[in-house]
């Protein structure tokens, strides 16, 4: 099938729409600042009311996607599954961290600030820390990937982040002396993954104690779609209105953080593709595997930026960042892959 078939018009264009609510949330932030004036008042332990419930939007239909009960299938081929947890939990995060300090404190070092130079690092490491969940559906229909496995290598991850996600993240922000409050990391992972979690459980197994599971993935969860995009979008135009005097004043600093993302994104799809291909692995596992690595769960990295340092931080800009330049890249490593698949196995 075509790329436009596989891939819906929002998510092909989502570049675009991002940027058009940088737009709109810069003009709001910086014509009508009442708004969100207002909004930072809405707060619960540095959690933001209003961009939480957004995000539940967001998070929770991508959540009711994934079948837990494909764990079972872990024990087929599990050499797919060790590349994507090595590369995803080891490699990745440490990678994002490296090339990230690289250019904030290295190559950036006589033009950013030290103060916005370690939010912009907090905001990468929370991106890295995150692999993808439900976008990886997408980059496996487009790679011709084998979607069974593909969804027990996302489930697997989803269940890894609840374990693996607050000290991962704890111990890379802490090697740049980077404080912040366990409380509030252990709040946004529950509120921002436990909880949409045990919802989603919850709704498939009622769904299909009275319904099938056609009716489930056909007719039920695509009801979400108009909701997930609506959520995203005023999620984006709320952070670009408190980020409003941060893009006016140094919006060159959106291509400074696109950088590091795009290298450490280029970089990890390189290494996890010549894993699988080292492993012999097919090409139907083996470019999952690759896409899993390269792309990010930015919804959670953008829902923790904001609980830990804020709407109007640094990080938090960071991983919109990752959302802005995630499609683009995303698409052209489709193209990549394609091109080597005959190097694989079948």
């Amino acid at each position: 099938m075509t790329e436009e078939k596989e891939i819906s018009f929002f998510e092909r264009n989502l570049t675009f729409w991002v940027l058009l609510c940088m737009v709109i949330g810069v003009f709001i932030g910086k014509f009508l600042p009442v708004i969100p004036n207002t909004l930072a008042r809405f707060e619960f332990y540095n959690v933001s009311i209003p961009t939480t419930i957004l995000l539940w939007i967001m998070i929770y239909p991508m959540m009711l996607k994934i079948n837990f009960a494909g764990i079972k299938g872990i024990k087929e081929n599990p050499k797919g599954l060790f590349i994507t947890w090595i590369a995803n939990w080891v490699i990745k995060p440490l990678s994002m961290y490296f090339i990230s300090y690289a250019f904030f404190f290295g190559v950036y070092g006589k033009i950013l600030r030290p103060d916005l130079a370690t939010e912009y690092l907090a905001g990468t490491v929370l991106l890295g820390a995150a692999p993808c969940t439900a976008m990886v559906f997408v980059w496996s229909k487009l790679t011709n990937g084998d979607s069974a496995y593909t969804l027990v290598q996302v489930a697997s991850n989803d269940l890894i982040i609840l374990i693996a996600y607050i000290p991962i993240v704890s111990f890379l922000l802490n090697m740049s002396n980077i404080t912040i409050p366990w409380e509030t990391l252990f709040l946004s992972v529950v509120l921002f993954i436990v909880v949409p979690l045990v919802a989603s459980i919850a709704t498939r197994r009622f769904i299909l104690s009275r319904k099938s599971e056609a009716y489930l993935e056909k007719e039920f969860i695509p009801r979400f779609d108009k909701y997930t995009m609506v959520g995203l979008l005023l999620t984006l135009v709320i952070i670009f209105s408190f980020q409003g005097h941060h893009i006016a004043e140094q919006p060159m600093n959106i291509l400074r953080i696109a950088v590091p993302l795009i290298i450490q994104t280029l970089f990890i799809f390189a290494i996890t593709f010549a894993m699988a291909h080292l492993a012999k692995l097919p090409y139907s596992i083996a470019a999952p595997c690759a896409m899993i690595g390269a792309s990010n769960f930015f919804e959670l990295a953008v829902a923790v930026a904001i609980s830990l340092f804020g709407l109007s931080s640094g990080a938090t800009l960071a991983t919109v960042v990752g959302v802005l330049v995630e499609v683009p890249v995303m698409l052209f490593l489709v193209r990549v892959a394609n091109s080597m698949e005959s190097k694989f196995a079948v």
